[in-house]
């Protein structure tokens, strides 16, 4: 638990609406550098939304955003690419006419110093990074355990391994914030344990701080550092694993209507 880590990531009173329907309203909390923050909450609870805030796909009303203590009341998904934060989806996000390997070094395109036209000469410096990117892209492909499947297209793969590709392809941009948008959906048990495993792996492997929504409450539970809990917009609970499993108000909103909601 990072108890005494300085807060990267810190959202202020951020609203968000759609027209009369409020999907997020005056939420405040923080992620902690290296933790693995949990966002959880019923279907309907903004989750996904606060993510969208996040990294720069939705323009909140109210509140402000700091990150690395810069203050903004928006992030726009270049600025947020650019600082280090990186996504995965609910529905998963990849070129499914690519191979594995060339998804995951599409993940590096911010990695890319040299000019287009330079990429596509092919020729000095740009030759030569390229193949660096390729070798960075390679490792964390070996790291996700995906070296058989590395020139396989990404559409002839099953689920499961898609969204492995998915948590590689951010990976590579060695982000400083890492946002998985339940990450196990649809995984059968052993795939949701290798999935844990690659992202405690990479959290304290590589100190990736991990914002994390995720259904599965017995994994929320045992990976989480902190959690903070939404319903109908607002936040309910914040706090310890083990103070949220404890709150009437999460068992009343959330968990004593679990299975409704999964």
């Amino acid at each position: 638990m990072h108890a005494t880590a300085a807060p990267l990531l810190q959202l202020n009173k951020i609203s968000l609406r759609f027209g009369g329907i409020a999907a997020l309203s005056n939420i405040s909390f923080d992620v902690r550098e290296h933790e693995v923050r949990a966002i959880i909450g019923p279907n309907g609870a903004g989750k996904s939304s606060m993510l969208n805030v996040i990294n720069g796909i939705y323009f909140p009303q109210g509140g402000e955003i700091i990150f690395r203590g810069e203050k903004r009341s928006c992030m726009s998904t270049r600025v947020a690419a650019a600082a280090g934060i990186a996504r995965t989806f609910q529905n998963i996000a990849l070129f499914q006419g690519m191979t594995v390997l060339d998804n995951v070094i599409a993940g590096r395109n911010l990695k890319f110093k040299a000019s287009l036209l330079a990429q596509a000469v092919w020729f000095g410096g740009a030759r030569r990074e390229e193949i660096a990117q390729r070798e960075k892209a390679e490792g964390i492909i070996e790291f996700l355990e995906l070296e058989r499947y590395r020139k396989k297209i990404v559409s002839q793969l099953p689920y499961g391994l898609q969204k492995r590709v998915e948590l590689a392809r951010a990976l590579a941009a060695e982000p400083s914030i890492l946002l998985l948008d339940e990450p196990m959906a649809g995984m059968n048990a052993e795939e949701k344990r290798d999935m844990c495993r690659f992202i405690l792996t990479s959290n304290r492997r590589n100190g990736t701080t991990i914002v994390l929504i995720e259904h599965d409450m017995g994994v929320v539970m045992d990976i989480s550092d902190r959690i903070v809990v939404l319903d109908y917009g607002r936040k309910i609970a914040d706090g310890l694993p083990i103070d949220v499993r404890n709150s009437e108000d999460v068992i009343r909103a959330y968990l004593g209507r679990s299975e409704q909601a999964d």
